[in-house]
């Protein structure tokens, strides 16, 4: 067994375990009640059980199946010019169909299973919290760092909901019973100083790197990364001289480097290379069915079934559901870059194969994480359960956070340049010479090619003010559309406490 795959075992055999203890299923909005009280009863001990706790507010991150298929990145291709929604037919996935075309509604869309998701993890985090100092055999060491862990979760957790929702009910506790349904919603503004505390705590707290055994945790550089990942959506430039900051303290680690090959990034060895600052891990060892599936999914990667060819019947490529076939704009833009071919398939240039086109279809699909053949499962049904990490913070964004950040912050262009042709080099494109606004577009221009069908493009778009432009033909429209609504199931459950979203 290799090590990633002997790593995959450790998480996927404690998250399968806590399965029967946490529970799979809720209904209420706030997620305040462990099954049972059997969580807070008997899983805060001792240190092994409270780690087996930490286990699963990082579990939570993997859950892609909460009232519909809700995977986070896949979705957010879908909502920008990368990806179309595709499926068989346009009443496959309904809401993905809405997110792509902006026809969503209070109860048509993804955003019922990103809410139950993130107040799921952060009631965990907060529970964690609260509970790991009363632990008295505990080791210091392992309080100070597993806190930082569940601060680092609390904070992504959070700032998912407030990129997503903008106005959301703000809990950094665990609630009573009075308390249920009674938190109204506050503003980003307030939201964003527990975010910017949690990652700064974080960031004090945890180890530079990990072992091969725990891989999967996370760093003090994924922190800092997440954290300027967050400056750089508020659009401030005053903050921006802080995203450069915390990217360089990341290059000058010397914990990370670019791979030297592009393709490397999406093989089963890519999977925590060098270029990885923090991916969620996924297993193809859980042996899920549809009848062990549950609401918040397996260990397996769905989303990698979604985005293959439905009915392929060729080499390379196992068969998929045909969701997220590639826009024809960005395989136009995509043309001439030699990450075409590790970003698009085109499936004309397939000898021997067949397909059958579905909704939306182009004849182009996602190769990031498109499933390979051979790495289908050994057990439990193949859709459910590929193994495919999702990338979630990769060093190349790093670099490309840095350089604009220098750039905005009126930094050193010379150096802004030297990261931007960082990531151009490796694949062997030229250097760019460009300077001022022009450099800016520049670095927003590779962002657009180095990332492609990540998961970043709409956020992006976003931050930087092109959304109306470049989705407007989608049905965009940036007073309504730069939020999802707010899940109408959740406002009638409050009894009028939260209050829906503009344009909604």
């Amino acid at each position: 067994m290799n090590k990633l795959n002997h790593t995959k075992s450790i998480w996927v055999s404690l998250t399968l375990a806590l399965t029967l203890v946490l529970g799979s299923c809720s209904k209420d909005f706030l997620d305040t009640r462990p099954v049972g009280r059997v969580l807070e009863v008997n899983y805060y001990q001792n240190q092994d059980q409270a780690f087996e706790a930490l286990v699963s507010i990082y579990d939570v991150l993997q859950w892609n199946d909460q009232y519909g298929f809700t995977m986070f990145r896949f979705l957010q291709n879908v909502a920008s010019d990368d990806t179309y929604a595709g499926g068989s037919d346009a009443s496959d996935q309904p809401s993905w169909v809405a997110y792509d075309n902006f026809t969503l509604t209070p109860n048509l869309g993804p955003q019922r299973g990103f809410w139950r998701k993130c107040y799921k993890g952060i009631y965990r985090a907060n529970l964690y919290l609260e509970k790991i100092d009363g632990i008295e055999e505990a080791a210091e060491s392992f309080r100070v760092r597993t806190k930082g862990e569940a601060k680092f979760l609390r904070a992504k957790f959070y700032f998912d909901l407030v990129r997503l929702f903008g106005n959301v009910p703000l809990i950094d506790h665990t609630l009573g019973a009075s308390e249920y349904y009674t938190v109204e919603q506050v503003g980003p503004e307030s939201i964003y100083p527990l975010i910017i505390s949690d990652l700064e705590d974080a960031i004090s707290v945890l180890p530079t790197s990990v072992s091969e055994n725990q891989l999967g945790r996370v760093t003090k550089g994924a922190a800092q990364a997440l954290l300027a990942r967050v400056y750089l959506f508020q659009n401030d430039e005053s903050k921006m001289s802080q995203v450069a900051s915390l990217c360089e303290d990341v290059i000058n680690s010397g914990e990370y480097q670019l791979l030297s090959s592009y393709a490397d990034l999406w093989t089963k060895e890519g999977e925590w290379s060098s270029e990885s600052v923090f991916e969620i891990t996924y297993s193809e060892n859980s042996a899920s069915d549809w009848g062990s599936f549950g609401w918040g999914g397996g260990e397996g990667n769905v989303g990698v079934q979604f985005i293959g060819m439905r009915d392929y019947n060729g080499p390379t490529y196992a068969t998929g559901w045909g969701f997220c076939p590639v826009s024809t704009e960005l395989q136009a833009d995509m043309a001439n870059d030699p990450r075409y071919g590790q970003t698009i398939i085109n499936a004309a240039s397939l000898p021997g194969a067949e397909y059958t086109p579905g909704y939306q279809n182009t004849g182009y699909f996602m190769r990031k994480y498109a499933p390979i053949a051979s790495n289908v499962a050994p057990d439990g049904d193949p859709a459910l359960n590929w193994g495919n990490n999702i990338r979630e913070i990769r060093y190349a964004d790093v670099l490309l956070m840095a350089a604009e950040g220098l750039v905005r912050s009126g930094g050193s262009e010379g150096t802004a340049r030297s990261y931007l042709n960082q990531v151009r080099g490796r694949v062997s494109l030229p250097p760019v010479s460009s300077t001022g606004s022009d450099l800016l577009e520049d670095i927003y221009d590779e962002r657009r090619f180095e990332l492609a069908t990540e998961g970043h493009r709409f956020f992006d778009l976003l931050r930087t003010g092109k959304a109306t432009d470049v989705l407007g033909d989608q049905g965009f429209v940036l007073s309504t559309h730069q939020y999802l609504p707010i899940p109408q199931q959740e406002i009638d459950a409050s009894q009028g406490v939260l209050t829906q979203n503009p344009g909604y």
